[in-house]
């Protein structure tokens, strides 16, 4: 696979994989375990971010999860945070249906679509779902205004739909380790802002905290896991999710356009 890098990374993430779906008995998202209510309150923004491998959707450990739980603290009026599993989007798409419908009738219209404001983001396999619940989003015509890939991991990852405002994407190719994709672009450049496709290097990084990892992967630490625990990445992802919300709710108020 072009995202893997080499055999020996392959081997080492499908055991990690193996490990964590056994483990986790695949414990998905249910309807009850979302906290934003439906339907969303009009001009609110929905933050969904999507953890990678087999990790269970409300792993503490994980950077996907703090994040989402950092937001909800922020107290922000009308910002909205979730996570979820990779292998959850259709519970996650069947949330953002009732999230959306304010008049019950099972369909999304245009007026509906632009009352709330959404963000995908995801590590590893969680950011190619990010990717594609954004795609399915778009049959409904319901717009994102961002996506974030962080060491994306997936087939079909790499072409951000035109219902996407805008999109970044951020990896790791250092050799010996899983590699993400290393680049997107836009479906429709005229719809979609491509915010960047910008690399790490984690060969000479021994300040990153590996200790919320299982042994076996702090034992040798490969980048892509390094690049899960780095302070500086999640950090963008944070300044580029908060940016986002200000932005919305400057529309909102009338001070700018989309």
């Amino acid at each position: 696979m072009e995202e893997m890098g080499g055999r020996s990374g392959a081997a080492a993430f499908l055991a990690l994989s193996l490990c964590a779906r056994t483990l986790c008995a695949e414990r998905r998202i249910h309807a009850a375990d979302f906290t934003t209510p439906t339907p969303a309150p009009a001009g609110s923004m929905i933050v969904i971010g999507f953890l990678g491998a087999w990790e269970v959707w409300d792993n503490p450990k994980r950077s996907v999860r703090k994040l989402a739980l950092r937001l909800r603290d922020m107290k922000a009026p009308g910002l909205y945070a979730e996570s979820a599993g990779n292998h959850s989007r259709d519970e996650v798409r069947h949330f953002l249906k009732k999230a959306l419908d304010r008049n019950g009738d099972g369909k999304i219209d245009a007026e509906e679509a632009r009352q709330v404001g959404i963000i995908f983001y995801g590590q590893s396999f969680g950011g190619a779902s990010a990717v594609k619940l954004a795609r399915e989003l778009k049959r409904w015509n319901v717009p994102v205004q961002l996506t974030i890939q962080v060491d994306s991991v997936g087939r079909d990852d790499d072409l951000i739909p035109s219902n996407v405002k805008r999109a970044m994407n951020m990896y790791q190719h250092d050799p010996g380790s899983i590699w993400g994709r290393n680049a997107i672009t836009a479906e429709d450049p005229a719809k979609t802002q491509i915010l960047g496709n910008q690399r790490f290097i984690y060969l000479f990084r021994f300040d990153i905290d590996m200790s919320d990892y299982p042994a076996i992967t702090r034992k040798a630490p490969m980048a892509h896991f390094k690049m899960d625990n780095d302070p500086i990445v999640w950090g963008i992802v944070e300044g580029l999710i908060l940016q986002e919300y200000a932005r919305w709710k400057a529309a909102l108020a009338g001070l700018q356009t989309e």
